[in-house]
């Protein structure tokens, strides 16, 4: 009996895995059918590199990194109520992750900053600044769903300091920030040199995981005698720009460093050079006043030598033939007298008349109230107060204080360390990059541009962390004497 009991048992665990073989065969058959090859292969490595995730928080940090700056706008080829994109399924997986670790007793205290309490506050504000302006608009799936990524990528931040507790989680994170940054950068200035035919082919491609299947190339005011703008995998010119001046501000102190991130400080100029490249080819004039503006508060606060990196860079860029195009761009711009800078002052002037009437807490997040004004500028200020009103950007920009307050009363302690150093000061100088370009760009606060978010408040997270760290070297200290 136990002879034929085992047997049955050993035939019914062969069926088992000989349908589970079988299922599987027809589904990689009809991936490959379907997509082809190559995009086969990429989407079996997301799935391992996935299960790999969920038994490791670091490993799914670096995916959502890597999905932001590589592929940011890829989507699922399912549809569940709405199309998931790859961020949501990262984020979603990274936070069921953190929140398993809470359920399984590994975590058991919150670590808070003093920044926590009003970034909560902010988070409030816009839920009820949501709720308050349904009445403006209808309430759709696809507003939800944005608005629910909106509130999550806030509180990335605050997951991220719970989990950044050491030097070394802190340096590995901002070196696979600044990697996927110079890769992004480099994938963009090779569709910018490749002809133009081809670039169209190799983007379009991406069409299998929801990106535009043809027209995705940009160019300088939508006309192409006037030039191509480099977009990497990312679309949109302007969002790409945002992204390289954060990662370009980041990766700046390790030119001159101590103790540059991974010990290869060849390695980091290379990648600043090629986000430096990149960024002058997206013709993103804000992205590139915010990567200069950081710069200059590196230089003035430790770091001089980059005031030479930036005199050469200068020198380049105003006296090469080939950047000619580049400058007559910006002192167009300063002057007011190109098509995108007025569309912004009518956006800007717009902007102010809504605000004028709703200005406590805007008119929210499903459109605007009154049939002669409407939602949308290209100022991350403006859009903020537009949707929060005067009170969300308050908040805001009090939350962003405390962020840098807490970061300066705390600075001897991070220049003492020569680990923490250039971590430091790079992450709240990629801050500084992302306000510039929140002055001509909205897309750090739009609801459209998740991944825009995203590194945004992964940067105010990071930053709190470093800053934390140094608190506590500086505790340990003062109990030491």
């Amino acid at each position: 009996m136990e002879n034929r009991s085992y047997a049955l048992r050993t035939t019914h665990y062969a069926l088992l895995i000989g349908v589970a073989v079988a299922i599987t065969a027809v589904a990689l058959g009809a991936l490959v059918g379907y997509t082809g090859p190559l995009i086969a292969v990429v989407v079996l490595a997301g799935v391992a590199v996935a299960l790999w995730a969920l038994t490791d928080l670091e490993i799914g940090l670096w995916g959502v990194i890597a999905i932001i700056a590589l592929l940011p706008f890829a989507t699922l080829p399912v549809k569940i109520v709405f199309t998931p994109t790859f961020l949501d399924v990262a984020m979603g997986g990274v936070f069921l992750v953190y929140l398993m670790e809470w359920m399984s007793g590994r975590r058991y205290r919150l670590i808070t900053t003093p920044a926590h309490a009003l970034i909560l506050a902010f988070i409030i504000m816009a839920v009820f600044a949501f709720i308050a302006g349904l009445r403006n608009g209808p309430l759709t799936s696809n507003l939800i769903r944005h608005f629910a990524e909106f509130i999550l990528s806030i509180l990335f931040a605050f997951l991220i300091v719970d989990y950044v507790d050491s030097r070394t989680k802190l340096s590995r994170l901002v070196g696979v920030v600044i990697v996927c940054g110079a890769v992004a950068a480099a994938i963009g200035v090779i569709l910018w040199l490749i002809p133009e035919e081809l670039a169209e082919r190799a983007l379009s491609a991406l069409r299998v995981v929801g990106y535009p299947s043809g027209g995705v190339l940009q160019y300088i005011e939508s006309n192409p005698e006037l030039g191509q703008r480099a977009i990497g995998t990312s679309v949109n010119p302007n969002a790409f720009g945002g992204l390289l001046a954060i990662v370009g501000a980041l990766a700046a102190p390790q030119l001159t460093a101590g103790k540059p991130v991974f010990g290869r400080r060849w390695v980091w100029a290379v990648a600043f050079v090629i986000i430096v490249v990149c960024l002058i080819l997206t013709f993103s004039r804000t992205a590139m006043a915010g990567l200069v503006i950081a710069v200059l508060g590196l230089a003035a606060a430790r770091y001089r030598k980059l005031l030479a990196v930036l005199l050469i860079g200068g020198l380049i860029i105003l006296f090469l033939p080939v950047t000619e195009d580049y400058v007559s761009r910006f002192v167009e711009g300063a002057q007011g007298a190109d098509l995108a800078t007025q569309m912004r002052f009518g956006e800007y002037k717009d902007a102010f008349i809504l605000l004028s009437r709703y200005p406590a807490i805007g008119v929210g997040f499903a459109g605007a109230p009154d049939i002669d004004i409407y939602l949308g500028v290209s100022n991350a200020y403006l859009a903020i107060a537009q949707e929060m009103g005067f009170v969300g950007l308050a908040i805001f920009l009090i939350a962003l204080a405390v962020v840098f307050g807490w970061a300066f009363d705390h600075r001897r302690q991070a220049y003492a360390d020569p680990a923490l150093e250039s971590l430091f000061l790079g992450l709240h100088s990629a801050i500084v990059a992302a306000l510039v370009v929140g002055v001509g760009d909205h897309y750090f606060v739009n609801l459209d541009f998740q991944p825009a978010q995203t590194i945004f408040w992964l940067m105010i997270g990071l930053a709190l962390a470093a800053t934390r760290l140094a608190s506590l070297a500086g505790a340990d200290a003062n109990y030491s004497v």
